[in-house]
């Protein structure tokens, strides 16, 4: 034998563990939709990883005083009453890394997109406490989506949660999608979460993403609809925890939930299995605690990056005060509301601006953009209002058509084409010609050609540079020459 052989064999003997191994086992009594009833685990603990027979694992979801309720993470086809499970001995949790950057992959880190599992020796629990008000910083910071009524509006800081809420079809997804377009080839990590969404539509989001080379620094988990509901209810928190993992590595990240309103029936599903007691709409009582122990973990942290969230909630006939969207409202930092109506009369992205709010992304919004766009909501609101009496007659007062002329412009300004980014420059520009009066020159189906034009020219002057700073009258002037300029090509 060499000496090479003796010392692997001296080294593996060291490492031997002596004695005898407990291991704890218990029996299945019963399976219903995704969920097992156990007998016998009486030192499992909640979120403990469970393996069934054939190597099917699942999660502990309830302890009660004489059974444990389970939910499967792998399919249960072959599970029924009778087989055994043990415990593993660990927290549910999810693998890390840098390595996860461009994957499509499931809340377990198993590849989706036909490729190699990526391969990482980090892992994290899913469930992680939320950094505390010590740990946490200003949001300060803003996160541009390159769309005009957001960023002008309800501005967004790295670090805040703004719900994104609206009735089906009326443009949810496209503005997450869009507003993570937009950090394309910049510092902001993406990661997108569909929940229980249809296979057509997460397949659409993925071909858009990649069409526009934004993968790179993106990552997409899917849990599928027709997959067990262990890995619909894990899915956001082990996102989450994956975008802790490169806030704490110093990186700033904007996660799309998409959407919490499935989240919330898929644990209401679980829930009503494992007997537990309905309460509003049938969901459980603890379904407020669920999501907002998911979102309070965003946040920017000090000497650290930042988690932006942008959770998506669905309502019907625009109920707004029903128990999931009221929840979700309470828990976020403000909301952007989408319109049916608006959808309909091609008013896109169809924000409705009474109702939407952002409460922190003022304090991050540049200052140059806030220059401009500090009368913006009060003319547009003035506008709508006015609206709704001019069907009944014209305007004599001459100021009332002047404003009425405004409006329109405003509101063609607020209609943008998907996969269009605007810098904040050229937002401030456009804004400083709708101030100065340059808009009011031309009819509202030219601006949308407008924008474009307006784009190329900031985008090549050097005099505009300070986002930092209030607009001064000269450049305020030369923003306004700028669209003049583009006007004049019309």
């Amino acid at each position: 034998m060499t000496d090479y052989d003796v010392t692997s064999l001296t080294e593996r003997l060291e490492q031997a563990q002596l004695g005898a191994v407990i291991e704890e086992r218990g029996i299945v009594t019963a399976i219903a939709d995704g969920l097992a009833s156990l007998s016998g685990l009486r030192g499992a603990g909640l979120n403990e990883v469970l393996e069934f027979d054939g190597g099917v694992r699942g999660f502990v979801m309830t302890i009660e005083e004489a059974e444990i309720k389970a939910a499967f993470l792998d399919r249960s086809d072959a599970i029924a009453a009778g087989c055994t499970v043990r415990r593993l001995g660990h927290l549910l949790s999810v693998p890390v890394g840098p390595e996860m950057l461009g994957r499509v992959i499931d809340p377990l880190g198993r590849a989706l997109d036909g490729l190699p599992d990526p391969v990482t020796s980090l892992t994290l629990p899913a469930e992680r406490p939320a950094p505390t008000i010590i740990e946490r910083d200003f949001v300060s910071k803003p996160l541009e989506t390159g769309i005009l009524v957001i960023d002008a509006l309800f501005a967004i800081g790295r670090g805040q949660r703004e719900l994104i809420i609206g009735e089906r079809q009326t443009g949810k997804t496209s503005l997450a999608v869009d507003a993570m377009l937009a950090q394309r080839g910049g510092p902001v990590i993406t990661i997108y979460v569909a929940i229980g969404q249809r296979s057509a539509a997460v397949t659409r989001v993925i071909e858009t993403l990649r069409s526009q080379n934004a993968m790179d620094r993106t990552i997409v988990m899917v849990a599928d609809p027709a997959g067990e509901p262990g890995l619909r209810w894990l899915a956001p928190f082990a996102a989450t925890s994956l975008a802790e993992w490169f806030r704490d590595q110093g990186e700033d990240v904007l996660i799309v939930y998409d959407d919490l309103t499935k989240h919330a029936a898929v644990h209401r599903e679980l829930a009503l299995l494992a007997q537990q007691p309905p309460g509003r709409e049938a969901y459980p009582g603890d379904i407020f605690y669920l999501h907002a122990r998911l979102l309070e973990r965003s946040g920017k942290v000090r000497n650290g990056g930042s988690i932006t969230a942008l959770p998506i909630a669905e309502i019907e006939a625009g109920n707004l005060s029903a128990y999931i969207p009221t929840n979700l409202i309470s828990i976020s930092d403000g909301q952007i509301v989408t319109s049916a109506s608006l959808f309909a009369a091609n008013q896109r992205p169809a924000v409705d601006v009474g109702l939407s709010v952002s409460r922190v992304g003022g304090k991050a919004q540049s200052k140059a953009l806030k220059s401009v766009a500090g009368r913006l909501r009060l003319d547009y609101a003035q506008y709508l209002e006015m609206k709704m009496f001019a069907r009944f007659g014209g305007f004599g007062d001459a100021a009332q058509a002047d404003r009425m002329i405004r409006g329109e412009r405003i509101a063609a300004l607020f209609i943008q084409d998907r996969l269009l980014h605007l810098s904040t420059w050229t937002q401030i520009a456009l804004l400083a010609g709708l101030e100065a009066g340059v808009l009011d020159r031309i009819t509202p189906r030219q601006i949308n050609a407008l924008k474009t034009l307006v784009a190329t020219r900031v985008d090549n002057d050097p005099y505009l540079a300070d986002l930092d700073a209030p607009l001064t009258d000269e450049i305020r002037n030369l923003c306004a020459q700028l669209v003049a300029q583009a006007a004049e090509t019309l």
